[in-house]
């Protein structure tokens, strides 16, 4: 792919929109972001904030710790950090500068302020309105279909920004649908890796932290380190338990950024941590592990596009083809193992729900990392599912398109009736 080809510049555009650092899970810290900026135009700390959250924001909020709160979980809380002590200029890294001080006094704000959580349903499946009062002021901020994209900022009946809400669009950024398996494979053997290093090496930087940090220390359920322990060291169970170990550090609330993918810090992880981890095993250079990262984070994008940002589909289904691209990729792999690999890996765990950010994520992101590995060994020993197998079609890119077809629409109730269970309804 030539730099003059349009779909370079768009897929160096779609990596810099989609691969940026967060602190924290999405959902929560989206929230603190909308708090943080009505705080700032209230100008003032309100005495009564309004929450309200589409039921997939409810669903990805509520069982997760917000970091920087004490241990804090829910949607009260990431509205009160963001609120107390959020910098909206941050974005999603609004909560990362947090003072022990302040720790404190989010939870004083909590004990002495009326927060109210309402179940809002305007069609979006990613909707969040903070609105909060101070006397006769109000403040109200509006976040629609991603997570940094606020569309209405207004105080005291004063419009200062509206941007109208078209559905589930993602108005300004980069056309997703010009992903398709064969450009990005092109794309990831032909582009110059000075354009996409910068990024790239910010996610290798931070995501191998953060699973480091899983592996070595206490973090929800382990998994992790439990899978080393019981399973073994080889590179496939070790690819498994680093993704694993970043995710039980990132939903138990540990303090250090992730670059995410998608809109998610976990999928960040998921199409990353393993491809780093067959890049050292098999000492490939620099170059090579860069286009293996590129081909991982872009098949993870092209198959979360159907799907959208939150869904019943477990996004780190996604990431683990994606990351199973990469390493097929690393192992000498062509475009033909590569194609059957996520072919073979979505045919293994499409399906897997999506029950909101907690600490089971990551056993979620072993199985999906998991499926990629096995998808990439069943194909390189002549053994593949082939087309009308199920939702399986002939073409990868098909196989893509049938299984976001499945989690969109298909899954739509499901998604319901898991909010429904989750919040007793």
């Amino acid at each position: 792919m030539k730099k003059t080809d349009v779909k370079y510049q768009a897929y160096i555009n779609i990596l810099k929109e989609e691969l940026i650092p967060a602190m924290g899970c999405t959902e929560p810290i989206a929230l603190a972001y909308a708090a943080a900026v009505a705080e700032r135009e209230l100008g003032v700390l309100p005495d009564r904030v309004v929450v309200g959250a589409s039921g997939s924001i409810i669903k990805n909020v509520k069982s997760v710790i917000v970091p920087n709160t004490g241990h804090m979980k829910g949607i009260e809380a990431a509205a009160a950090a963001g609120i107390v002590a959020g910098d909206a200029d941050k974005e999603l890294e609004v909560i990362s500068q947090v003072t022990p001080e302040q720790i404190g006094q989010i939870k004083e704000f909590l004990e002495k302020t009326d927060i109210q959580v309402e179940h809002i349903d305007n069609g979006l499946t990613f909707d969040i309105i903070v609105t909060m009062y101070k006397g006769e002021s109000y403040s109200k901020v509006r976040i629609a279909n991603y997570h940094t994209n606020v569309v209405l900022i207004e105080k005291d009946g004063n419009v200062k920004k509206e941007v109208k809400v078209d559905g589930e669009t993602e108005g300004g950024l980069t056309d997703r649908t010009l992903l398709n398996m064969a450009d990005i494979w092109d794309f990831a053997n032909t582009v110059d890796v000075a354009d996409v290093k910068p990024i790239l090496g910010i996610q290798e930087s931070y995501n191998w932290a953060i699973a480091e940090e899983g592996m070595k220390n206490q973090y929800g359920a382990n998994v992790g380190k439990v899978l080393v322990s019981a399973v073994g060291e080889d590179v496939a169970t070790r690819a498994r338990a680093m993704a694993a170990a970043g995710s039980d550090a990132r939903m138990d609330g540990c303090e250090l950024p992730v670059v995410i993918n998608s809109g998610s810090g976990n999928q960040g992880i998921t199409a990353s941590v393993p491809v780093l981890v067959y890049a050292k095993e098999l000492k490939v250079d620099e170059e090579k592990k860069y286009r293996a990262l590129a081909l991982s984070n872009l098949t993870a994008i092209h198959q979360k596009t159907p799907i959208g940002r939150l869904s019943a589909f477990c996004g780190a289904v996604s990431a683990g083809a994606g990351a199973g691209a990469g390493i097929a990729y690393l192992n000498g792999g062509d475009f033909d193992v590569v194609s059957h690999t996520v072919s073979n890996a979505l045919a293994i765990v499409s399906g897997m729900v999506c029950d909101g950010a907690k600490p089971s994520c990551a056993g979620k992101i072993a199985t999906a990392v998991g499926a990629g590995i096995l998808g990439y060994q069943m194909y390189i020993r002549g053994q593949q599912f082939c087309g009308g197998d199920g939702i399986v079609a002939d073409g990868v890119d098909q196989t893509i398109a049938n299984v976001g077809r499945v989690a969109k629409e298909g899954m739509k109730e499901t998604n319901e009736t898991i909010i429904k269970v989750m919040i007793g309804g």
